[in-house]
């Protein structure tokens, strides 16, 4: 009827008739004397040819569509198992770790295409290294300057031994043994830095271990025993982070400096201002204190490095109350080591 409408009134026009059972192509158009002129056409042909590009643009846009699905995944999967692990080599060397690399081929081989995963992989890896080397070198240098002081202060420390009793000679004395305290503590440093010491493990009761670490001293520090605890570690170093900690906490903090064992867990907790910033950010750092402040920043670095050695975890932070308050966590007691609680 359309058609018929179109050619009427002076116009061409096609029409596809889904027809039974082919379909069939109708073209009209107008004819002298007012007739319209109208041919069919057998289009069955031509539909099967349509559908079969039809079905091939949607197979092939499928494919395509599924190759670069795969292709992105497969770059991406491999970019992103290169950034982890380039990740995890940072982690490590966060942890400590400076013998960690990330050894990127592209980053090595300048003939093989560079992106941005192996500018950061070399970048870190020359990092780590040249971090490595400083540490190295300062950490000999450290020894060496121990290593040699310590024969001229066994000198002083005879002669002023010699000198007629008097103020100036206990100033001297007194002088003299912080610097060989100071040696020691640079050649404990030292040792604990290369590893070269090795633990004496020994069953140990916590409680009159800590007792003993407070007589020493010679402080009126308290010990309370929430649950007591036998463990397997190494009392001379164990007693050096507890000395460490309970001279720290006299040294920059105020009374009561109380010690409570609570199993594996020992606390030492003063009532002072707290530990500074720097430390509670960073942990102990060597030779830095305070403004003002007394030591050289020694202690609490040896008594991290004494407890990393005996496998414990040593942490800082400020009391609830005020005050600093040190956690020393040793690893699990044996399951029957449990002391007298009091």
């Amino acid at each position: 009827a359309r058609l018929r409408t179109m050619a009427a009134g002076g116009h061409r026009g096609t029409m596809v008739g889904t027809g039974d059972p082919e379909p069939t192509m109708w073209a009209a158009g107008p004819a002298t004397g007012g007739r319209a002129l109208a041919v069919q056409v057998d289009y069955a042909s031509g539909a099967r040819i349509i559908a079969a590009l039809d079905r091939a643009i949607l197979w092939s846009s499928a494919l395509a569509i599924g190759l670069t699905l795969f292709v992105g995944v497969f770059a991406v999967t491999r970019v992103t198992r290169r950034l982890q692990a380039t990740a995890q080599v940072a982690r490590r060397i966060s942890a400590g770790d400076l013998d960690a690399r990330v050894d990127d081929p592209r980053s090595k081989d300048p003939r093989r295409p560079q992106d941005e995963v192996a500018a950061v992989s070399g970048a870190l890896d020359t990092m780590a290294a040249t971090l490595q080397a400083k540490l190295l070198s300062e950490q000999r240098f450290t020894a060496d300057v121990a290593h040699e002081l310590r024969t001229p202060l066994t000198g002083l420390h005879a002669a002023a031994e010699l000198l007629p009793p008097g103020r100036p000679t206990e100033l001297v004395r007194d002088r003299v043994a912080t610097l060989r305290t100071l040696t020691e503590d640079l050649l404990e440093i030292s040792r604990l830095d290369t590893g070269t010491e090795r633990l004496e493990l020994d069953t140990e009761q916590l409680a009159p271990l800590v007792r003993r670490v407070v007589q020493v001293s010679g402080t009126a520090a308290q010990v309370r025993v929430v649950r007591d605890a036998r463990v397997e570690t190494d009392r001379r170093r164990l007693e050096r982070v507890l000395g460490n900690l309970v001279a720290n906490a006299h040294r920059h903090g105020r009374g009561p400096v109380v010690l409570t064992v609570d199993g594996a867990r020992i606390t030492v907790r003063d009532h002072g201002d707290g530990y500074p910033e720097y430390l509670l950010a960073h942990g102990p750092q060597r030779f830095r204190t305070e403004s003002g402040g007394k030591g050289h920043g020694l202690g609490l670095t040896i008594a991290r490095g004494q407890a990393e050695a005996l496998g414990a975890r040593l942490e800082f932070a400020d009391a609830p109350g005020g005050g600093a308050l040190a956690t020393l966590t040793l690893p699990p007691p044996e399951p029957s080591g449990y002391g007298d609680t009091g």
